[in-house]
């Protein structure tokens, strides 16, 4: 699928949006556009804006569990104009790493939900429950419904001999309630029945922003995440501009002690923010201004010398001044108000 445009259809956004220099958003979907069963304030009428001014929209999620049918259904039940093929799901990358490791028709046990079960049958692969048939993979996703026993299945078969291929090793994830366990809680369970890693194919490993591009065909693209050490490294890793939100894991005290390979190109409150002009940084004499936010290094205190301490303005801009500073965030006295979770009543 060849989503590229002629030149006249170029998308029609204002120079000074983050829009200037993308055709293409990839957004990762739990605390992204949505948390459960609920989508996330902002997120559905600036897609909805994007997609107006003929910009591509896909989705790049390590959830493995579901049909894309079933996710492209739950966000048009959003209000959002979602298609199966715009969903890049780790279950999908997965299995094509897979079909480079066996033949088809070879027999796999797969660990997950029905989603990742179709995309294996569909591969021509012949999918078995128990190790006593010998398979010569194990593919293991995140669904609710793993047990015990499907742990204990898949690591007797590592255990002989078979390749094992993780569809993602998100620790957590999102949910109505709060933050749960995710796939990568019970891919360490195999890990240590089994004394080896998986072959991982969801982020932040590459590959499944390669599928990405490989169907969306875009001349630029730009991911946006939740999380530093899966959204923004991968992402990194895919050579793919990237931003994160502050409506899923990542918190502002994560983006101030940010590795270097972990550090987003765009910090935003929600997706909204990506329809609005994205505010230039200008270096000072001891810092950086962000807005209308002034940060500066005075010794080992990140402290903000104008504007409100607790705005995502006065992030941006300490974000650089700490990226930039010679000294580890560690060896730093940040002014708490930079990080805190939220602003306190006076």
């Amino acid at each position: 699928m060849d989503h590229r445009r002629d030149a006249a259809e170029a998308p029609v956004v204002a120079a000074n949006h983050i829009w200037g220099e993308f055709d293409l958003l990839l957004a990762d979907l739990d605390g992204v556009v949505y948390e459960g069963g609920r989508a996330i304030h902002g997120a559905v009428p600036a897609i909805n804006h994007l997609q107006q001014s003929q910009i591509d929209i896909g989705y790049v999620t390590n959830n493995s569990s579901r049909y894309p049918e079933t996710i492209a259904e739950q966000l048009c039940g959003f209000g959002l104009n979602a298609k199966a093929e715009e969903i890049i799901s780790s279950a999908k990358t997965a299995v094509e790493l897979l079909g480079t490791k066996i033949s088809s028709g070879s027999k796999v046990l797969v660990v997950g939900g029905d989603g990742l079960k179709r995309y294996v049958a569909e591969a021509g692969f012949q999918i078995v429950a128990t190790s006593e048939d010998r398979p010569l993979a194990v593919i293991q996703g995140f669904s609710p419904d793993v047990n015990w026993k499907d742990l204990a299945e898949a690591s007797y078969s590592i255990q002989n001999g078979a390749i094992w291929i993780a569809t993602n090793s998100d620790w957590t994830l999102p949910q109505e309630r709060g933050i749960a366990p995710g796939n990568g809680t019970l891919v360490s369970a195999v890990h240590t029945a089994v004394g080896q890693f998986p072959i991982v194919a969801g982020k932040p490993e590459p590959e499944i922003f390669r599928t990405a591009l490989r169907v969306f065909n875009p001349e630029s693209a730009i991911f946006v995440g939740d999380r530093l050490e899966t959204d923004v490294l991968g992402a990194k890793r895919a050579g793919i501009s990237s931003a994160i939100v502050l409506t899923g894991i990542a918190t502002k005290k994560d983006l101030l002690a940010a590795s270097v390979d972990e550090r987003p190109d765009y910090i935003l409150d929600t997706l909204a923010d990506l329809t609005r002009d994205y505010p230039k940084l200008r270096q000072t004499k001891r810092g950086w201004r962000c807005g209308d936010a002034e940060v500066e290094l005075l010794g080992d205190k990140v402290l903000v010398i104008s504007g409100d301490p607790y705005s995502t303005d006065a992030l941006r801009a300490a974000c650089r001044v700490i990226w930039n500073a010679e000294k580890h965030i560690h060896f730093l006295d940040v002014q708490p108000e930079l990080y805190a979770k939220e602003k306190t009543n006076e």
